[in-house]
């Protein structure tokens, strides 16, 4: 792949089998995993995930299958597809068009992008699908929970520069996402639209990166019922201001920052980011902050790892007026909402590199909700207090 956007995908996938003709690329990338839990009180998902895995093994968790399209039309010009199939915000699997461009190449430092891309929002956005070009079995939960949107259509640019050992990097975008969310509390989704506006930086030198990305977007949604209800019952009940507030039928701010660290050193593998998210409007969602930090050695062919996750509330920035009720069932609705939910994890796993361009990994996750069941589904009113204990396999494979 030539153009920047598939160098950072073949970068990431070393061992990478191509079929080519006449400027035509056909390539893909593919999970088949299984994986379960030891309750069925509480389900265990992926960010944005509507079913997940209980104390029954299911191959929905991760599993997934990529097929990507490259043609260039000459040193200039060339167009990237790329669909996804996987389950997400339903139970079954469904198929998404996740990438969607025309690249004009400016220089040999620059060019240009105009369709659908994937927002540049965390460290490994632009291979989080990918399982073969990732150490963990899955992204961090805690992080990637916190900002689910992962394309938009617009454009955006693509600027690298070579100064001394650094290999310093730009990606900048401007577009809209539209997509949809899921709710975990009623098992529905929502749909959203949110102009958005992303800007990534990054600096690598030899085996050790460090990226910096800071996102905007102004989301609006209509179907988001309990909030839709809780504003109705707000406002019958004389607070019609703080219904405003908390809905985001208008459009409300939301950012995202996050700064993140890839490394190598002998054996050693380590990699970790840091990450919080602020309404900058009044709004029902909560503000968060999350990080991880995992820790790797390689032996031969096989990784051995081992990373701890957490993610908690920063506060809210919906003020509650001086009259509102300290007791009841609209004040417990509302400070409910307002509240947001925590978890911390530890993972302990093993990759095993047995073929090219394949990878065999086990990893048992413990999962400890401090508040609201954590990033579980389907758990009970009151919130899972217990540890939830995850064991997963996957293969993963690129082509």
């Amino acid at each position: 792949m030539k153009k920047l956007i598939a160098l950072s995908f073949a970068s990431a996938c070393s061992a990478f089998a191509q079929a080519e003709t006449d400027g035509l690329t056909v390539s893909g990338f593919g999970t088949i995993g299984a994986a379960r839990s030891d309750t069925n009180e509480a389900r265990f998902v992926r960010s944005n995930q509507a079913e997940g895995v209980a104390d029954t093994a299911k191959f929905g968790l991760d599993s997934n299958l990529g097929l990507q399209v490259d043609y260039e039309f000459n040193d200039t010009w060339s167009a990237t597809t790329q669909v996804l199939t996987r389950k997400a915000t339903s139970p079954s699997f469904t198929t998404d068009l996740t990438w969607a461009f025309v690249q004009v190449k400016i220089n040999d430092e620059l060019n240009v992008r105009v369709g659908r891309m994937g927002l540049p929002t965390f460290l490994i956005s632009d291979y989080q699908n990918v399982g073969y070009a990732n150490t963990l079995m899955r992204p961090p939960i805690e992080m990637y929970v916190q900002a689910p949107i992962e394309s938009g259509d617009g454009v955006d640019f693509n600027y690298q520069h070579a100064f001394d050992n650094w290999n310093l990097s730009a990606q900048g975008l401007a577009g809209v996402s539209r997509g949809k969310l899921f709710l975990p509390g009623t098992a529905a989704t929502a749909t959203y639209r949110a102009p958005t506006m992303a800007l990534a930086l990054g600096a690598e030198m030899g085996p050790v990166t460090l990226r910096l990305s800071h996102l905007q977007a102004r989301m609006t949604s209509n179907d988001i019922g309990p909030i839709n209800n809780l504003v109705s019952s707000l406002t019958t009940a004389g607070f019609g201001q703080l219904g405003k507030d908390m809905s985001i039928l208008s459009g409300k701010r939301l950012t995202f920052t996050a700064v993140g660290l890839t490394g190598k050193w002998h054996n050693i593998v380590v990699q970790g980011e840091y990450g919080r998210r602020r309404a900058k409007d009044p709004a029902y969602v909560p503000d968060t902050n999350a990080w991880y930090a995992m820790f790797g050695y390689r032996m031969g062919e096989v990784l051995l790892y081992y990373s701890h996750a957490e993610y908690k509330g920063a506060g809210s920035s919906v003020t509650l007026p001086a009259s509102f009720p300290t007791s009841g069932s609209l004040s417990t609705a509302v400070r409910s909402v307002l509240t947001s939910s925590a978890q911390n994890s530890d993972a302990l796993g093993v990759r095993w590199d047995f073929a090219r361009s394949v990878a065999l990994k086990v990893q048992v996750d413990r999962v400890k909700p401090t508040a609201k069941s954590g990033s579980l589904i389907y758990g009970p009113a009151t919130g899972l207090k217990n540890s939830v204990t995850v064991v997963g396999v996957t293969l993963d494979f690129v082509f």
